[in-house]
C-alpha cells in the first residue's frame, strides 16, 4: 500500500512493478488486496506497468479459482487501461465478456461503472458506451442498474456532450416519459438538463428529419420539460424549468415564443414556491431557478420586465435566506440591463428601510445584499436621498462589520463617494491602529477615485487638476497603507497595486503635458531632416524631445 501511495513518484520503478506482480499470486487475502490497490494506482500512472499488468488481471479475473469478492475488486484496474489504443480496446473486450458472463447485481454495476470510466478516458469508445448504458436503463428491471447507469450518462454527459446522437438524447426522453419511479425519472432529467445546456440540444433539434416543418413543441424532450414543470417534486420541476430555459436560450426558432412563456411561468411557480420555506433543499432548487431566470433574461431581453416584477413582488415575502439569494440575482440582471434599474430603486429602498429595524444576522447580511442591488441599480450615481436612508439605517441596527461590507460593495461598484463616507465614519470604531490606517487608507483611495470621476472628454486643464488632486489623495492612502501593515501581515501585494495605480496616474498626467506642449509648441518644418542627420528618430517632436 505504500508503494501504491508513492505511484506519482516513482512511476517507473521497475523493482516495485515486480513486487506487486509477485504479490498478486500471494495466498495472503490482505496482501493481495493491498496489491490489488497499488496495481490500480501504477496503472494510471505508468503505460509500461499497465501493459505488463494487462494480461495478468485478465487471466485473474477470468480463472476459475478467483473468488468473486476479488474479481470485483480486480475488475476496476481495467479503467486505467487507456494508454494506447490496442490496451484500450482489449480491455474493453474482457468487459464485454464480463458484462454478459456474470449478470449479478454487483458484478454488472462494477463492470458497467469500470467500461465508462475507461470509455471516458480512451475517448473513441464513448459513442458506443452512451448506447450501452441507454440499453440497460431501458431493458433491465433492477434499480439498482438504472441508477448506476443514469449516474454513469451524467458523467458522460458532462465530460463529452459533443458525442450524443439525437437517437441518444431521444432514447433518454423515453426512458424519462415511461418510468413510474420519480428518483429515476430526476435522475435521468438532470441529464438531460446538463446536455440541454451544451451543443447537443443544437444537435437534437437540427438533425431531426423534417426538422423544417416540426415545432419546438412537439418534441419529446420539450414535452418532457412541459410535463415536468408543475410536477409535486421540486428536483423534478427545476430540471423541467432548466430544460425550457436552455432551449429558449440556445435555440433561435421563430416558434419559441410558447416555450419561452412556459418557461417563465414554471420559474415564478418554482419561485413562489420555494421563496417560503428554508430547508436546504428548496435553497438549492431556488438556485437553479435564479440562475435560469439570469440566463433567460440574458438571452431573452423581452422577457425582463416580467421576470423583475415577479422577483420584485417576492422578495417582500419571501424568508430571509431565499430574499439573499433573491438580491443576487436582481444585481445580476441589473448589470446586464441597466435599463431596468431605475424601475428597481423604489421597491428596493422600501424593503431596506423596513428590513434595518432588526438587528439578526440573516438581517444584517440581507442588509449587505440589498445595499448591493440599490448600488448596481443607481449606476454610479446615488442620489442624495438614498445616502441619508443607508446610512441612517447602518446607524439604527447594524453593526460595524455590516456597514464596512457595504462600503466595500460600494467600492466594488463604483459608488466610492458613499465609500469615503462610510470609511470615515468607521475609522473611530476599530480596535487598533492598524485597522485604522487600513480604513484611513480605503478612505483616501476611494476620494481619489472619486476625483477621476470628474474627468471630461476635450477639457484638459481639469483632467490635469482631476490627476493632481487624485495622486494627492493616493499618496496619503499609500503612507496610511504602509503604516497598517505588520510583520505578520505586510500588505506587499496591496501597497505594489497602489504604487502601480500612482505610476499609470503619473503616466497619464505626463502625458497630457506632453500633448498640450505639442499643440503650443509643434515642432518645426525641418525636424524631420534633423532626424535623419543626427540619427535620433525623437527629434521629429521638436524641442518637446528635449524636455522629456
Amino acid at each position: 500500500r505504500m508503494l501504491g501511495s508513492m505511484a506519482s513518484i516513482i512511476p517507473e520503478r521497475k523493482n516495485a512493478h515486480h513486487s506487486i506482480r509477485q504479490s498478486l499470486d500471494s495466498h495472503d487475502n490482505v496482501e493481495v488486496e493491498a496489491a490489488i490497490f497499488a496495481a490500480a494506482n501504477f496503472s494510471a500512472q505508468s503505460k509500461d506497468f499497465a501493459v505488463g499488468i494487462c494480461n495478468k488481471i485478465s487471466e485473474m479475473i477470468q480463472g476459475l479459482a478467483t473468488p468473486v469478492d476479488l474479481k470485483l475488486k480486480l475488475i476496476p484496474i481495467l479503467q486505467h487501461m487507456h494508454h494506447d489504443a490496442s490496451l484500450a480496446s482489449s480491455s474493453r473486450q474482457l468487459l464485454q465478456q464480463l458484462v454478459t458472463s456474470y449478470p449479478s447485481t454487483r458484478m454488472v454495476i462494477v463492470t458497467l461503472h469500470t467500461f465508462t470510466l475507461l470509455a471516458a478516458s480512451s475517448l473513441v469508445d464513448i459513442p458506443k458506451q452512451i448506447q450501452l448504458l441507454l440499453q440497460y436503463l431501458k431493458n433491465d428491471p433492477r434499480k439498482a442498474v438504472k441508477r448506476l447507469a443514469i449516474q454513469d450518462l451524467k458523467l458522460l454527459a458532462n465530460k463529452t456532450p459533443h458525442t450524443w446522437s439525437r437517437e441518444n438524447i431521444q432514447a433518454l426522453c423515453e426512458s424519462a416519459l415511461n418510468t413510474p419511479y420519480d428518483s429515476l425519472k430526476m435522475g435521468m432529467l438532470s441529464v438531460l438538463s446538463t446536455l440541454s445546456g451544451t451543443i447537443a440540444i443544437k444537435q437534437y433539434f437540427s438533425s431531426a428529419p423534417g426538422a423544417a416543418a416540426t415545432t419546438a413543441r412537439s418534441f419529446d424532450l420539450v414535452k418532457l420539460a412541459q410535463e415536468c414543470c408543475y410536477h409535486n417534486n421540486r428536483g423534478i420541476a427545476a430540471h423541467g424549468v432548466r430544460i425550457l430555459t436552455n432551449v429558449s436560450a440556445s435555440c433561435q426558432e421563430k416558434d419559441l415564443l410558447p416555450l419561452e412563456q412556459d418557461a417563465v411561468f414554471g420559474l415564478e411557480a418554482l419561485l413562489v414556491l420555494c421563496s417560503q420555506d428554508d430547508s436546504p433543499g428548496a435553497q438549492a432548487t431556488l438556485k437553479i431557478t435564479l440562475t435560469c431566470m439570469v440566463k433567460l433574461v440574458k438571452c431573452r431581453p423581452h422577457l425582463s420586465q416580467s421576470v423583475v416584477e415577479s422577483l420584485l413582488t417576492q422578495l417582500h415575502s419571501a424568508q430571509d435566506n431565499a430574499r439573499i439569494l433573491m438580491c443576487h440575482c436582481l444585481a445580476a440582471i441589473a448589470m446586464q440591463l441597466p435599463v431596468l434599474a431605475d424601475g428597481m430603486l423604489g421597491d428596493l429602498m422600501d424593503l431596506y428601510k423596513l428590513i434595518g429595524q432588526s438587528a439578526t444576522d440573516k438581517k444584517q447580511e440581507l442588509l449587505v445584499s440589498l445595499a448591493t442591488v440599490i448600488f448596481v441599480s443607481s449606476q454610479k450615481a446615488l442620489s442624495t436621498e438614498i445616502k441619508t436612508v443607508i446610512k441612517q439605517q447602518l446607524e439604527n441596527a447594524s453593526n460595524g462589520w455590516t456597514a464596512y461590507r457595504i462600503a466595500r460593495q460600494a467600492s466594488r461598484m463604483g459608488n466610492h463617494d458613499m465609500a469615503r463616507e462610510l470609511y470615515q465614519s468607521l475609522l473611530t470604531q476599530v480596535a487598533s491602529e492598524h485597522f485604522y490606517f487600513w480604513l484611513n487608507s480605503l478612505k483616501e483611495f476611494s476620494h481619489a477615485e472619486q476625483c477621476l470621476t470628474g474627468l471630461q472628454e476635450d477639457n484638459y486643464s481639469s483632467a490635469l487638476s482631476c490627476i493632481a488632486e487624485a495622486l494627492k489623495s493616493y499618496h496619503k492612502g499609500i503612507a496610511s497603507l504602509t503604516a497598517a501593515s505588520t510583520p505578520l501581515n505586510p500588505l506587499s501585494f496591496q501597497c505594489g497595486f497602489v504604487k502601480l495605480r500612482i505610476d499609470l496616474l503619473q503616466a497619464f498626467s505626463q502625458l497630457i503635458c506632453t500633448c498640450n506642449s505639442l499643440k503650443t509648441s509643434p515642432p518645426p518644418a525641418i525636424a524631420t531632416t534633423i532626424a535623419m542627420t543626427s540619427g535620433n528618430d525623437l527629434q521629429r517632436c521638436g524641442r518637446i524631445s528635449n524636455q522629456a
